[in-house]
C-alpha cells in the first residue's frame, strides 16, 4: 500500500492537481485535510474517474477531511472516542464537533485522516481546545492498541505541531512564545508516541519541512515547518519500506501551503522464513 497525507487547503480549488498527483505517484490511499467544503460540494467525480472511492466529512467552508482509496473503504467513522468539540463562547462537553477526523479500515489498516486544531495563540480558548483534542486522541490510541496490540493503525494528517526544533525553520515561530512549538503541544505529541505510535517518516527522510507560509517568501527561503505526519502502530511501522516528502508540490499554480507526505507499507506475511537477516 502506498499511503499519502496532504493538507490540500481547499479541494475544490486544487482538485485537478490533487488527483493528478495521486495518479502520477500511484497513491493507493490519500488522506486529505482542510477540504473546506460540505460533503455535497466535494468533487467526487474527479476522483472516481481516476479509480478512487472517496469518503468525506465536511460541515462548512472550514476544516474538513477526506480519504480517497483504490481499495474499498470500510467501517467509516467521523470522530474518535471522546473527541471534544468547539464553538466560540460555548463552554462544556457538549460543544459541537468540528469536521477534523475521518477514520476507516482499508486493506486491513485502520487509517485516520486528522486535522488537529491550530491553537491560534497561547492563552486562546482554541489552544486549550487543541490540547484537549490531542489528549482525547492519545487516549483513543492507547485504548485501541491495548485492546489489539497487533492492530495496523495509522494516524496521519496535519498535526499543527513541530515536535522538535529541527522541525521548525520559521524564524517568526519562537519556542515558548508561539503555538506549534510550545512545551505542552510538544508533550502532547510525545504522548502519542508513548501510547504506541512511531513517526515512520523521519527515520527514512531525515530532513525537510511539510509546510511553508504563503507570506514573506517563506518557501523560497525554505523557512518552513514539519507539521504533517504519518504515525503508525508497531505492526504498521514494521511494514514501512519507504517514505518521501514531496517538496515540489509547493511549486506551480495555486499550490497548497502544505505538501504530501508518502509511505510505502507492506503488511503481507511471508510464506516462509527464507528471508535474509538484516542487522
Amino acid at each position: 500500500m502506498r499511503l499519502a497525507t496532504w493538507n490540500v487547503n481547499s479541494i475544490r480549488a486544487r482538485v485537478e492537481r490533487t488527483v493528478e498527483f495521486a495518479v502520477r505517484e500511484s497513491i493507493d490511499v490519500l488522506a486529505m485535510q482542510e477540504i473546506k467544503c460540505k460533503v455535497e460540494q466535494f468533487p467526487f467525480a474527479k476522483f472516481e474517474e481516476a479509480g478512487y472511492h472517496v469518503e468525506a466529512h465536511g460541515l462548512s467552508q472550514w476544516n474538513g477531511v477526506a480519504i480517497a482509496s483504490r481499495e474499498p473503504i470500510e467501517d467509516v467513522e467521523t470522530a474518535f472516542a471522546n473527541m471534544p468539540g468547539f464553538a466560540k463562547g460555548h463552554e462544556g462537553p457538549d460543544a459541537p464537533l468540528e469536521a477534523r477526523a475521518i477514520g476507516a479500515t482499508i486493506g486491513g489498516v485502520k487509517v485516520w485522516s486528522l486535522y488537529v486544531p491550530n491553537g491560534r495563540a497561547l492563552g486562546d480558548p482554541h489552544y486549550d481546545y487543541k490540547l484537549r483534542w490531542l489528549k482525547a486522541l492519545e487516549e483513543y490510541t492507547r485504548t485501541s492498541l491495548a485492546g489489539d496490540p497487533d492492530l495496523p493503525l495509522a494516524l496521519v494528517g496535519d498535526f499543527n505541531i513541530a515536535p522538535t526544533d529541527a522541525d521548525n525553520g520559521d524564524p517568526t515561530i519562537v519556542p515558548g512564545f508561539a503555538t506549534h512549538v510550545s512545551p505542552p503541544e510538544r508533550e502532547a505529541f510525545a504522548a502519542l508516541q508513548t501510547a504506541g505510535l512511531t513517526d515512520v517518516v523521519r527515520p527514512l527522510v531525515p530532513s525537510g519541512y511539510t509546510y511553508w507560509d504563503y507570506k514573506q517568501l517563506r518557501f523560497p527561503r525554505n523557512q518552513g515547518l514539519r507539521i504533517d505526519f504519518i504515525l503508525g502502530s508497531r505492526s504498521f511501522a514494521d511494514g514501512v519500506t519507504g517514505a518521501a516528502i514531496h517538496r515540489d508540490e509547493r511549486k506551480g499554480d495555486i499550490p497548497s501551503d502544505h505538501v504530501p507526505v508518502v509511505v510505502d507499507v507492506d503488511l503481507d506475511e511471508p510464506d516462509d522464513d527464507d528471508r535474509p537477516m538484516i542487522f
